[in-house]
């Protein structure tokens, strides 16, 4: 990682529709959110809550059931517009800032729950999409999920798929290790036709 620079790795769970007229003019808003905010390479903090929704305050039984989260705990949670005053004070004016996420939903949808609450984009820095990183670097022709991708490193991923922060930390996990991997071909230059073959053994063959 570079030296003092910022990294905030993020993972939201969002609401979802069932098919009905109460979902009418649906859009996904954020119900949990996981944050680790890294500087140089250490932990600076660990953000989780759960976020009531604006919009859809009644969660649909499908989002309970997948998220395995209830309507007491969102209804306990904190306002989108304290999530978003968190991210102002979570993100240092003084350092660049990069925002990981694994997808690019998580960004997509913080957008729009900030338009649809007329509220500004708190996060003003550059934005990584982990999971295409991933895919470009290992060849992979599709996109790979966020735990299978820390498996096939040999790993597991942090605490329970689908917790925000668990999920953040995962993130976190994996960026460190494919950085790991990027450094390490990058100190190891490629070997020439000549490294492969002992030309004194060929020529020799035919003398």
């Amino acid at each position: 990682m570079r030296k003092e620079h910022q990294y905030l790795f993020i993972d939201f769970e969002f609401t979802m529709p069932e098919r009905s007229e109460r979902f009418k003019g649906f859009y996904p808003e954020i119900i949990e959110a996981g944050i680790v905010s890294v500087v140089n390479d250490q932990i600076c903090e660990k953000f989780s809550s759960y976020v009531t929704p604006n919009r859809f305050p009644m969660l649909s039984d499908r989002c309970k059931s997948f998220l395995k989260i209830s309507q007491e705990q969102v209804n306990s949670g904190i306002s989108f517009t304290d999530l978003v005053k968190k991210f102002e004070q979570l993100s240092s004016p003084s350092l660049d800032l990069t925002i990981v996420t694994w997808g690019n939903m998580d960004m997509r949808v913080l957008r729009n729950n900030c338009e649809q609450a007329g509220l500004p984009f708190p996060l003003k820095g550059e934005e990584l999409d982990l999971s295409m990183e991933y895919k470009r670097f290992f060849g992979d022709q599709n996109q790979t999920g966020l735990w299978k991708a820390v498996q096939e490193y040999g790993k597991e991923g942090t605490g329970k798929h689908h917790k925000a922060l668990d999920d953040a930390l995962t993130t976190y996990n994996i960026f460190r290790l494919v950085e790991k991997d990027k450094k390490y071909l990058q100190g190891h230059a490629p070997t020439t036709i000549g490294d492969r073959i002992d030309f004194s053994q060929v020529l020799n063959k035919f003398a």
